[in-house]
């Protein structure tokens, strides 16, 4: 049969102030207590109580003297209370070890029964465990195909030539579909609802079929007058539904 034909395949993620001084104006206010028009001295020699004064007001502060000479050194005062403790500095480097301590005295055994019964456990949730995951490969096994010894035949349901079909078992890490003996032939019969590729070829060698994975067939099922090579470029083997082979 041509490896382009299409059948199924089977396959095994600062302010600054500014002093203003002005100079001091001088007011001078006379009074005089007199009853008639008389100078200060006429009045003195008529009466000694009357007094002559001049009243003044008293003007802006002046400016401040310059610094006087530095004194000499006072006595020493009383010491002060003592301040907080700083921050703490830097870690020293580490010192060289010290001598080895007393060895302490033996301690009393502990009581393993503990142990053992958690041991005991973890032992039946592991057997309990691998009853599960047996059961879960064969149901999962069904599902996917047909089981013949300790191969499993899986069917992709897909059209595609033979060098795809290759190409996806290997990626898949299984190889193509092939019967050893008459149970697997029909195993692969059975699973097969139409016809399917053989990881059989006769491409090296004109007429000499091997299997894909290497090696002389040790078994076959040919169909009457196969392998024929009819119409030549016929490298390929496929099963029928009849469980018969034809190139």
């Amino acid at each position: 049969m041509r490896c382009n034909s299409f059948p199924h395949s089977l396959h095994y993620q600062v302010r600054t102030m500014f002093w203003f001084v002005s100079l001091p104006t001088l007011l001078f206010v006379v009074t005089v207590s007199f009853s008639e028009s008389t100078t200060c001295e006429d009045a003195q020699k008529a009466c000694s109580v009357i007094a002559c004064g001049i009243p003044v007001t008293n003007g802006t502060p002046g400016r401040d003297g310059r610094d006087g000479a530095k004194g000499e050194k006072g006595e020493p005062g009383l010491r002060g209370l003592q301040g907080p403790p700083g921050k703490l500095g830097p870690p020293g480097s580490r010192g060289a070890p010290g001598p080895q301590g007393v060895k302490g005295q033996k301690g009393d055994r502990g009581d393993s029964s503990v142990t053992e019964t958690k041991l005991a456990n973890l032992e039946r949730e592991l057997r309990s465990l691998e009853a599960v995951l047996d059961h879960i490969k064969k149901v999962h096994t069904f599902s996917l195909g047909k089981r013949s010894g300790k191969k499993l035949y899986v069917p992709n349901s897909e059209k595609m030539p033979f060098s795809k079909v290759k190409a996806l078992c290997a990626e898949l890490q299984a190889t193509v579909a092939t019967p050893k003996n008459a149970e697997e032939n029909k195993a692969i019969m059975d699973l097969a609802n139409d016809h399917a590729f053989l990881g059989i070829t006769d491409e090296a060698t004109e007429g000499q079929f091997v299997y894909v994975t290497g090696g002389r067939l040790t078994y076959s099922n040919w169909k009457k007058d196969e392998p024929n090579d009819f119409g030549s470029g016929e490298d390929c083997v496929c099963l029928q539904e009849n469980g018969l082979c034809l190139e």
